[in-house]
This record gives C-alpha cells, sequence and structure tokens, in this order.
C-alpha cells in the first residue's frame, strides 16, 4: 500500500524570507540605470568575422581571435560532456550480453525471483 506524499506547514520563516529576497530583487534590476547598448562597430556582424578567423581567411572587418579561442575551449567542454553523458548512460553487460533491467532493478535470485522476496517469505528456512 502506497501512501501520499504529505504537504509540509511547518515554520513560515522561509517563505518569508524567500518573498524578501525576490523584493530585494526586483528593486535593484527594476531600478538599475544599465546604459546605453554597446556593440561592436562595423558592417559586418562578430559571427562573421569568427568565421573567416576560424578558417583562416582574411575578410573579417573585426578582430576574432581572442573570440575563437573562447569558442574552441566551450566546444571541447561541450563534446566532452556529451561523451561522459553517453559513457553513463550505456547498460552494464555479463558474459552472455545486456544484463536485462528486471524486479525495479534489484538483484535476482538464480531462478530469477527476487531475494529481497525470499528474505520477507522465509525463502531458505
Amino acid at each position: 500500500m502506497t501512501t501520499r506524499p504529505r504537504l509540509y506547514r511547518g515554520g513560515k520563516l522561509a517563505g518569508v524570507v524567500a518573498l524578501a529576497l525576490f523584493g530585494v530583487l526586483a528593486a535593484v534590476f527594476l531600478t538599475a540605470d544599465f546604459g546605453e547598448m554597446a556593440g561592436f562597430g562595423g558592417a559586418e556582424g562578430i559571427t562573421a568575422s569568427i568565421g573567416y578567423a576560424m578558417f583562416n581567411l582574411d575578410g573579417g572587418t573585426l578582430p576574432a581571435e581572442g573570440f575563437l579561442v573562447a569558442f574552441e575551449i566551450i566546444d571541447v567542454v561541450l563534446i566532452a560532456a556529451l561523451a561522459a553523458a553517453v559513457m553513463l548512460a550505456r547498460r552494464e553487460q555479463d558474459a552472455t550480453g545486456f544484463l536485462p533491467l528486471i524486479d525495479g532493478g534489484r538483484d535476482t535470485g538464480p531462478e530469477g525471483a527476487s531475494r529481497n522476496d525470499e528474505d520477507e517469505h522465509g525463502g531458505d528456512d
């Protein structure tokens, strides 16, 4: 039998602190002067300059080598994160192939019955 989760009705201090923090942050952002918008000068955008720098072509009007280094570092970090996610998501294998995920992932006995079921029902008495 499952039980429903119960709503925590404890102290209200955490809620008051969260609302106060929200009020402070909202006041800061609404009253802040962000100044004028700054951009890169020139007819071309920074994206075209990064593309020209990536392929070592003369055509970019903006110096983009610094952006190119950051772009490549982010590329390497994202590829490493993707490879790690794939490695962590793989299932383990035994001698016969892939281990099936049965019985909620709990260890199973030789006959396929859960070891927890044997303990609960007096399996080896």
